[in-house]
């Protein structure tokens, strides 16, 4: 299927690993031009060269910014202060007990995961209103609907987010513009296997996938973790003109994980 993204300019934050890497490798696949960005110079330049290797051709742009803070996403925005696609999947998490999280862990969970996202939109959203064309997505978690008990400042962001996008598709009235949220379940990036580790210490990771999918996430439909490349897959196909009447929606692809038909 033709996603018809040549041409366009994706921003993707938190691009250099991740599911934002693969975001923003399947973007590239289909042709659009990529903002790969994170913090550190040298995982910027290794995931560029990550993405060429399986697509030399790949229009590919370095972005080393922090748009954690507004210091980051003011630099962004005056370096690339137009895009056709903005995605964001900056993001952190931990394990804590919510009597151990701190005043300033949530204020440091709400800046990240929150505001990195609304200064962004806050910008692109009014440009692409006077182009009548665009694409927004925010990358939640099926803790935006399911909140997990060992990261409430977590949960609370993603469901937060569900909120933001909506808010913002009902701006885009009229318009080739939509605003989503995509909720992916346990999805396997060298940080949840570190995080799983984390959680069952000592024991090998085969083992502790196995027992996470099993005691903390019982009712995933599909018993494993999800491929990065699947949420990358997603995400390009909702940003294509193929998606066109998908707006102001929470796309789950958290493998069943969540018992609700809504």
């Amino acid at each position: 299927m033709n996603l018809d993204l040549k041409g366009k300019t994706a921003l993707v934050t938190g691009s250099s690993g991740g599911i934002g890497l693969e975001i923003a490798r399947s973007l590239a696949a289909e042709g659009a031009r990529v903002i790969i960005s994170g913090r550190m110079r040298t995982s910027v330049e290794s995931a560029i060269a990550d993405v060429r290797a399986g697509l030399p051709e790949a229009e590919l742009i370095a972005l080393v910014a922090d748009n954690g803070n507004i210091a980051g996403c003011n630099e962004t925005l005056s370096l690339f202060p137009e895009v056709d696609i903005l995605f964001n999947n900056l993001g952190i998490y931990e394990a804590v007990g919510f009597f151990d999280e701190t005043d300033e862990a949530w204020h440091r969970f709400f800046e990240v995961n929150i505001m990195s996202g609304v200064r962004l939109a806050r910008h692109y959203l009014k440009g692409m209103l006077r182009r009548v064309h665009g694409r927004i997505v925010f990358i939640s978690s099926e803790s935006g609907v399911f909140p997990a008990p060992e990261m409430a400042h977590y949960s609370a962001t993603k469901t937060m987010q569900l909120g933001i996008s909506r808010s913002l598709a009902e701006l885009t009235k009229g318009t080739e513009i939509t605003v989503n949220s995509v909720l992916p379940g346990p999805t396997l990036t060298k940080s949840v296997e570190k995080f799983i580790q984390d959680i069952f210490p000592g024991i090998p990771l085969i083992e502790a996938k196995r027992r996470f999918m099993t005691e903390n996430r019982p009712t995933s439909l599909i018993g494993r973790f999800i491929n990065p490349k699947e949420i990358g897959d997603i995400v390009a196909f909702l940003c294509s003109a193929r998606a066109s009447i998908i707006n102001g929606s929470c796309i789950r692809a958290e493998g069943g994980l969540v018992r609700s038909v809504f």
